[in-house]
């Protein structure tokens, strides 16, 4: 019964949290145009960051007009905890991982896209190695055209935890940044190993960036 009640309870407490944060948002003005009819996005976050990721798509979707975004949950026991916990923010959940389910995920993944939807891609996981991106995430931007958008969140203080992605969780009141980088292009044709280390370079700056905000 404690494990079925912790994805709402820890939503409630981040909901919570979330209103203690002094957000900082930073490069959600070229995303506009795909908010507004453009085409779908792919957006990329760390593992070790994805605490406060479904908060603040929430949030941007009452302030600027962001699209809910169809997230990825492993089949594990610990995957439905995920799912659930996204779902308290109005996410639609792919459950699938590189271990289970994965090619069927991926198909749904770029059937939603197709279909004009968001979706979000933790591009280290659900392993790792942690902040070493897996070639899943460009061939889903290569087969279906739409960009990668890393996003790098940081809070200070923040609590890191002795996982393998030092999991961050925020303490309330602290400084927080979201930092969105510019729109990443795959094509069919692009050096998938080429493409896979622009992104993850994309991902790691706009990381280094929330940090260095936080720090400021």
């Amino acid at each position: 019964m404690l494990r079925a009640a912790a994805p709402s309870l820890v939503a409630g407490l981040v909901q919570g949290l979330g209103k203690t944060l002094r957000l900082t948002v930073e490069g959600t003005e070229a995303l506009r145009p795909f908010w507004q009819g453009k085409g779908p996005l792919i957006y990329a976050v760390w593992h070790g960051r994805i605490l406060m990721i479904p908060w603040l798509n929430e949030r941007l979707r009452g302030a600027e007009g962001a699209r809910p975004v169809r997230v990825m949950a492993s089949r594990s026991r610990d995957g439905e905890l995920v799912a659930v916990y996204a779902q308290r923010f109005g996410l639609d959940v792919v459950r699938g991982s590189t271990s289970r389910g994965g090619p069927a995920a991926f198909r749904e993944l770029a059937g939603a896209l197709r279909a004009g939807e968001d979706v979000a891609v933790i591009p280290d996981g659900p392993r790792g190695p942690s902040r070493r991106a897996q070639p899943g995430i460009v061939a889903l931007a290569a087969l279906t055209g739409a960009p990668v958008v890393p996003v790098g969140f940081a809070a200070r203080p923040a609590r890191h935890l002795a996982s393998w992605d030092r999991f961050m969780i925020p303490l309330p009141f602290a400084r927080a940044a979201a930092i969105f980088g510019a729109p990443l292009s795959v094509g069919r044709g692009d050096d998938r190993e080429v493409a896979l280390g622009e992104v993850e370079r994309a991902l790691e700056g706009a990381t280094a960036e929330a940090e260095w905000r936080v720090r400021a």
